[in-house]
């Protein structure tokens, strides 16, 4: 018995110890599998804050957002409107006030007042409630607007223009910036691309309706007033249905002030306006080897010099408030954009202001058949913005564009080189349309990449940046092709009429002919004709320009997507 006791035992042992086992073993896969299930559980939850993360950041939806921003884009409107308002009116305006030689100011004062405060309004947005610093812009061009309409002078005039220049940049920074708050990275290039789609239309009926009112029995002063008609009706959505955005909730006005960079600020509109009033001024209202112009040129880079130095070693300010984003610098791409936004601006707008006085000269449009002839190459530049939004969305993949775009322009502005008083007209609306679609591919996707490749509290910064680069362009474009095509001009036309006062011969440039080309002889006539339009065709020299920088820049952009990460995750 004991025998079989001592057997037993064995086999009891390892009865037990097999059990033990398997104890463990079922224990194990009970806490692999709550493991399993607890990691599941994260991932899942990770993926639901994800896409919660993804979901507009707005309090308002449905027709409170559709109105929202669309009266917000009325403002991207008539900022757009009064960019080239003047384009077709000038003759009008300066048969009206005289002059001449201070015409490129109607165009360059807005401008000007526009690049030299971009920065500034990027960083105040930055520090300060997007709606109510917003409304302040709206007041201001208002006001500006209503000045221009009322002028009594050409002087009071251009301080109404650099008023709707400077509200005009804090208006375009403004809708940037509320978009830019209220929408997903995956979305925003859509709206990015309304913003271009209502910019385009503005700047095409600029012409359009400035030439219809001059030719109305409301005169050209309508062409301003029209801003406040458009701004009273958006005023009650601008109020009452705007996102009310504060970057900086609880912190006092005065604290928000002292993160502003004052020096810089001050510096760098300094630099600007003495550097356009050097390029402006130079062969039309003083000789390029003056002392007035060689005294802004030094006086507008040594101000640059030492707003760099300012900026680098923080003098006066910080790294975090300084007013030039230089961390940019270091950061390819942005400096890419920044470059091909610039180029975008100036190529967009040199057909603007010169096609019709094109017309005018070879066609005897009045203004606003001149303006009309526009069309063709605002529409396809308008639909292919818009075009460009939507499908950048969808694919991410944006260096192509940029390519496309560089090539495209580089031949419109070629064949707009090529155009002399014998070019059919068929020929010069196929060579702008070119021009469209070519700038159309590029013009504001700068605004959706730089925003998409900057961490989000550096994005107003990136706004900023992208929209100086924008301004900057047109603003020194539109300098250099009225110096070149008003001295040119004078130049020429003083050559084959030695006679003839320098004040005739400018008022035949700017389209106020009067009776000036019909006194003078069919030979002469064609000779002044043929010099204004070999004129005209020089300043398409900045297109090629333009459109050969974007090409070559393009093939040193990186090769990525953007945008449609955040659309699928969005989506799941």
């Amino acid at each position: 018995m004991a025998a079989q006791v001592l057997e037993k035992e064995p086999a009891q042992e390892l009865s037990s110890t097999e059990a033990s086992t398997a104890e463990v073993n079922i224990n194990s896969q009970k806490e692999s599998q709550v493991l399993d299930s607890q990691r599941t559980s994260d991932e899942e939850n990770n993926l639901k804050e994800e896409a919660q993360e993804q979901l507009p950041p707005r309090d308002i939806h449905g027709w409170k957002w559709i109105l929202a921003v669309t009266a917000i884009l009325s403002s991207i409107f008539y900022y757009a409107l009064d960019n080239t308002v003047v384009a077709d009116i000038q003759p009008v305006i300066i048969s009206d006030f005289g002059n001449v030689d201070k015409m490129t100011w109607l165009s360059v004062a807005f401008l000007l007042g526009a690049t030299a405060t971009n920065l500034v309004w990027g960083r105040i947005y930055g520090q300060f409630n997007a709606k109510w610093t917003y409304l302040l812009n709206v007041a201001v061009f208002e006001i500006g607007s209503a000045i221009c309409g009322a002028a009594p002078s050409i002087q009071v005039m251009i301080v109404g223009r650099a008023l709707c220049g400077v509200s005009g940049s804090g208006l375009y920074v403004g809708v940037m910036t509320l978009l830019a708050t209220t929408t997903t990275i995956a979305e925003r290039p859509l709206y990015i691309g309304g913003t271009g789609l209502t910019w385009g239309v503005g700047i095409v009926l600029g012409p359009i309706i400035g030439g219809a009112f001059s030719d109305s029995s409301a005169g050209w002063r309508w062409a301003f007033y029209i801003n406040l008609c458009i701004g009273a009706c958006a005023a009650p959505v601008y109020l009452f249905l705007l996102p009310n955005k504060d970057p900086r909730p609880g912190v006092s006005i005065k604290d928000r002030a002292r993160e502003l960079d004052f020096i810089g600020s001050l510096l760098s509109i300094a630099a600007f306006t003495t550097g356009i009033m050097a390029i402006s001024w130079g062969g039309m209202t003083y000789p390029w080897n003056s002392g007035p112009v060689i005294g802004l040129f030094v006086c507008s880079g040594v101000l640059f010099i030492i707003l760099g130095i300012q900026q680098v070693w923080t003098i006066g300010t910080t790294v975090e408030r300084r007013i030039i984003p230089v961390e940019f610098f270091g950061s390819r791409t942005v400096l890419i954009l920044f470059s091909a936004t610039a180029a975008a601006g100036a190529a967009a707008f040199v057909p603007i202001y010169m096609v019709p006085i094109f017309f005018q000269f070879t066609r005897n449009d009045a203004a606003l058949e001149a303006g009309v002839r526009l069309l063709p190459f605002i529409i396809i530049m308008v639909a292919t913005i818009f075009t460009n939004g939507a499908l950048l969305a969808k694919w991410g993949l944006y260096m192509p564009w940029y390519t496309a775009g560089g090539a495209l322009t580089l031949t419109g502005g070629a064949l707009m080189y090529t155009v002399g008083l014998t070019t059919s007209t068929a020929h010069v609306y196929g060579y702008t349309a070119i021009t469209g679609l070519g700038v159309g591919l590029f013009i504001q996707a700068s605004f959706s990449v730089a925003q998409a490749v900057v961490t989000p509290s550096r994005v107003p910064a990136a706004v900023g940046f992208i929209t100086l680069a924008q301004f900057a362009g047109i603003t020194i474009a539109m300098t250099i092709a009225n110096s070149l095509y008003l001295n040119g001009s004078e130049t020429r036309i003083a050559e084959i009429l030695p006679n003839v006062s320098k004040e005739e011969i400018q008022l035949a440039m700017t389209g106020v002919k009067g009776t000036f080309l019909d006194s003078l002889g069919p030979g002469v006539s064609q000779e002044v004709l043929t010099a204004i339009v070999d004129a005209i065709s020089k300043t398409y020299a900045l297109e090629i320009t333009a459109g050969a920088l974007v090409f070559v820049l393009s093939f040193l952009m990186k090769r990525e997507r953007l945008f449609v990460e955040s659309a699928a995750v969005a989506a799941a």
